[in-house]
């Protein structure tokens, strides 16, 4: 709990207005993506990187925990206050620093939403790839923080590809850089590479230079069916066995289909269990060319539909379908738990059966969608927690899961973090020395463990 003289302090650091310490006004703070709740002692809006050494030097100091925390769009409840403290809210931070052409790098505050920048350098024909479902609303430091991945990772990579620097606050107050703002640099540990998908548990982040790349000539989106999911996910094998790497690869099965019926409307064909989203870009013949053969490849694999976006509306439109559908299917449920496993892209087909038993175990709809071209799927249980042994069902087919997952090579979390939500689960991935290594280095980082405590290492 922050007591009235440390308020006071905070007070005088950041300003009255900057500083929220009533629970109504606080509602929002309280919460994120996974609806969990914890009340925070305060919330406070810092708008240099010395008022949050200042603030955490008190942390520190006096012993309570600060949380950081983006658009709080995060899915494992990674930004909660868990302890109660301070969250730190970094809305302020949300300037585009500089845009550089001839070196391809961009440098920006953690407050930035993805979007805007993506849109800010396509401007000037430059591309930013990291594309999460969320990139409409959630912020780079956010997605720097889970190393968020996206619709495009299987073309372009995840977030920790394109970060080359960070300026950031240690949890004692020092301010540093980390990395470089030059396409090389093996200067010393890589500290920008571990502070990255730390979820803030590290250091909090001031600022973020990334990488661009020259923005492709031109896109192709394709949408095709298939009476079976299986034979969808053996498709999305078959298409880089060929060599050809799309943009992006979506999957979706038919609990998917059946909620974003209304949606996608006539493209839907009679029998279509399961569906792909492919998007290929590059030049205007190499884009061609890939459209054509993952046409043939869809068709002769057993595709039932082949359609190919009429423009840049259209395709947009289908991206925004499947952006949305992790809300489309709480149709299914009141209820849900979101999970981001990843498996051998080549075992997927036995992964998707594995689901669809499992739903039929515990009688529960287990809807799966999410980034089939590199392993990357989102399961989601749908319950009604207020129904017992619905909870304990869910619950059951929540460890069933990543026990599949572990047996299979593959891993519990592509892209959501670890937070509050798979800690529990931490053991069955990392072996006990490996997190002995990890619970050693937060040490080093912060000594008082006031930093977003609670989250990743199991009894943080």
């Amino acid at each position: 709990m922050i007591r009235g003289p440390s308020i006071k302090t905070l007070t005088s650091i950041v300003g009255d207005e900057y500083l929220l310490t009533r629970q109504d006004a606080m509602v929002d703070y309280a919460t994120d993506a996974t609806k969990l709740e914890f009340m925070p002692d305060a919330v406070a809006f810092p708008g240099t990187s010395e008022e949050i050494s200042s603030i955490l030097s008190l942390a520190t100091k006096v012993g309570f925990p600060v949380i950081p925390r983006g658009a709080g769009t995060g899915k494992s409840g990674g930004a909660l206050a868990v302890r109660g403290g301070l969250i730190l809210a970094m809305d302020r931070f949300n300037r585009i620093l500089h845009i550089d052409p001839d070196n391809l790098v961009a440098k920006v505050e953690p407050g930035v939403i993805t979007a805007r920048l993506q849109e800010e350098v396509e401007e000037i024909g430059l591309f930013y790839p990291p594309d999460p479902a969320s990139v409409k609303i959630s912020t780079i430091g956010g997605n720097v923080a889970a190393c968020a991945g996206g619709l495009r990772a299987v073309k372009y990579g995840v977030t920790r590809d394109y970060v080359l620097g960070l300026d950031v606050v240690l949890p004692t107050g020092e301010i540093i850089k980390t990395g470089v703002e030059t396409a090389k640099g093996v200067v010393g540990y890589d500290l920008t590479r571990l502070i990255v998908g730390s979820e803030g548990t590290l250091a909090v982040i001031t600022a973020v230079t990334l990488r661009l790349l020259p923005k492709p000539a031109k896109t192709k989106t394709m949408l095709t069916f298939f009476r079976k999911a299986t034979t969808a996910v053996q498709t999305v094998s078959e298409i880089i066995r060929r060599k050809v790497v799309p943009t992006t690869l979506e999957f979706m099965d038919r609990h998917c289909i059946d909620c974003a019926r209304e949606e996608m409307g006539a493209f839907i064909p009679s029998g279509a269990d399961a569906v792909l989203l492919i998007e290929v870009d590059g030049d205007a013949g190499v884009t061609e060319r890939e459209m054509d053969e993952v046409r043939d490849i869809c068709l002769r694999s057993g595709a039932i539909r082949f359609d190919v976006a009429s423009d840049g509306e259209e395709a947009e439109n289908l991206w925004e379908i499947r952006r949305n559908i992790s809300e489309t299917i709480l149709k299914l449920g009141p209820h849900k738990i979101s999970e981001d496993i990843v498996v051998p892209r080549s075992r997927m087909a036995e992964y998707i059966d594995f689901l669809d038993q499992l739903g039929q175990k515990y009688r529960l709809p287990i809807p799966a969608f999410g980034h089939a071209g590199d392993g990357n799927i989102h399961v989601n249980i749908m319950h009604d927690k207020k129904r017992p042994q619905d909870a304990a069902n869910a619950d059951n087919a929540v460890k069933e899961i990543f026990r599949k997952v572990i047996d299979m090579g593959g891993t519990i979390s592509g892209e959501h973090g670890v937070g509050i939500t798979k800690a529990p689960y931490f053991g069955m991935e990392i072996s006990r020395p490996a997190i002995a290594l990890m619970t050693r280095l937060k040490k080093a980082f912060d000594p008082r463990g006031i930093l977003n405590p609670g989250k990743i290492l199991p009894g943080a």
